[in-house]
């Protein structure tokens, strides 16, 4: 991992959140991104965290002349792709406040709706660890809505995790309860099934979904589908060789 110092420092109080946007050749996308977060937690106490995962364009680029009036953006990078997940990680370990929201870097998710599922889950009792965005209108290929339903619906009723839209990148949790998830490849799309193996529970809001304008998806349905299958067969795993933590005196 690299860090790209920005042109100012970030602010020296410390943020109450931490906006994670793990990036991969999203040149047309990324800086405008930043700005409309910058925007949507105006005049709030935030640091933005921009995850570069090896990307071979101009995005990283066009992230830094992007900091020179946002101060508290920060830009992180791979040297190689390492995939959405751990570049969820690699900015959460880097994160400093005790919440983080996490943004898809494509521009699909709107960042109008973040503030409020980060005040939701900061107004919420500790034991909620997390709070999932359901897209409500899906501005995807048909092909790809239908691959989506028919995924979540598997999904469902293999792990009973109340997740009706695991594909949806916009989400707050809290950090420290992210920490002690177990770690994997793709696992972004399991965490509200990992924080309740953990303890904690979950809640789920709907959310704006916007069309892509520039790039493209880095995957395709029968990519998704192999992975899909692989995973969940994990997670099952997973959930299965857990044990209640019997409390904490």
């Amino acid at each position: 991992m690299s860090l790209d110092p920005s042109p100012r420092r970030p602010p020296n109080r410390d943020p109450a959140y931490s906006i994670v946007v793990p990036v991969f050749n999203e040149e047309g996308a990324a800086d405008a991104l930043a700005r409309e977060i910058d925007a949507a937690f105006q005049g709030q106490a935030v640091e933005i965290l921009f995850v570069d995962d090896g990307s071979t364009d101009d995005t990283r680029a066009r992230l830094a002349r992007a900091a020179i009036d946002i101060p508290h953006l920060r830009i992180l990078g791979h040297r190689r792709n390492a995939g959405q997940s751990r570049a969820v990680r690699t900015g959460v370990l880097a994160a400093r406040a005790p919440i983080v929201i996490t943004l898809d870097g494509d521009g699909q998710n709107d960042p109008v709706d973040a503030p409020r599922l980060a005040r939701a889950l900061a107004e919420a009792p500790p034991d909620l660890g997390l709070i999932g965005g359901v897209r409500t209108e899906r501005r995807d290929t048909a092909s790809k809505r239908w691959a989506s339903k028919i995924a979540n619906a598997v999904r469902r009723r293999v792990l009973n995790d109340g997740a009706r839209d695991s594909g949806c990148g916009l989400k707050a949790f809290r950090r420290d309860a992210y920490l002690r998830l177990p770690f994997f490849d793709h696992n972004h799309r399991y965490l509200p099934l990992l924080m309740i193996r953990e303890g904690f529970w979950v809640a789920f809001e709907p959310v704006n979904h916007r069309q892509r304008h520039s790039g493209r998806s880095k995957y395709n349905n029968w990519s998704r589908l192999g992975a899909a299958v692989f995973d969940l067969a994990g997670v099952v795993w997973l959930r299965s060789r857990a044990r209640d933590h019997g409390g904490v005196d």
